[in-house]
């Protein structure tokens, strides 16, 4: 999963080293191969040595995309680092349009500078669950997607409903009341005026 040469990586220290280590570890060698297969069948074409290698400049990205919607995007093969992550960002707006919720897509970073290869591959899933949903040849990676269920009320039903009142609408919390304080609102109250206060302590 290194995607550059050892004596050319600039050290990291601290947390972010920390960090990486444990996305390192969290890394799933297994959904890679099945992502990496996933994009060899839909583009016609292998994705060969190491995988955040071969997605780097974004063009794999964009044939993949134009796989699911044909002619959306014009691959970029510049070797300038802006028109590689353009090329990325492109994949990731196909993405979205097709459903893929934004937790689920990586920043261009976590790809264009291996920071968070695990992501990459999360995204290659959701894109290919979404992708399929839209009738793509290729079955998903993960689940199957679940289609939403509409349910239709009839008017008898809905009128049923209307007559239904829960506990707190008739006005009962579980709490005190009125009865079980034994409070009478309205009640009097007898006031003797003048009264020695100290009478009921006299023998």
């Amino acid at each position: 999963m290194n995607t550059t040469n050892p004596d050319d990586e600039v050290p990291i220290y601290g947390y972010d080293k920390e960090l990486r280590d444990k996305l390192e570890a969290k890394y799933d060698v297994g959904r890679e191969q099945q992502a990496r297969a996933y994009i060899a069948d839909a583009i016609g074409a292998p994705v060969d040595g190491e995988f955040m290698d071969a997605l780097h400049d974004g063009t794999v990205l964009v044939h993949l995309a134009n796989a699911v919607v044909p002619g959306r995007l014009k691959p970029n093969a510049s070797r300038l680092a802006f028109k590689q992550m353009e090329n990325i960002n492109s994949f990731l707006t196909v993405a979205a349009e097709l459903g893929c919720p934004s937790h689920e897509l990586f920043q261009t970073v976590d790809l264009f500078e291996a920071k968070n290869p695990g992501q990459v591959v999360d995204a290659i899933f959701s894109f290919s669950r979404h992708a399929a949903k839209r009738g793509f040849r290729i079955p998903p990676l993960g689940p199957k997607l679940a289609d939403k269920q509409h349910r239709q009320w009839t008017d008898k039903q809905l009128r049923e409903g209307d007559k239904y009142q829960s506990p707190l609408q008739m006005g009962y919390s579980g709490g005190a009341t009125q009865s079980t304080e034994k409070v009478v609102f309205g009640g009097h109250k007898s006031i003797v005026r003048n009264a020695d206060p100290f009478h009921r302590y006299q023998g």
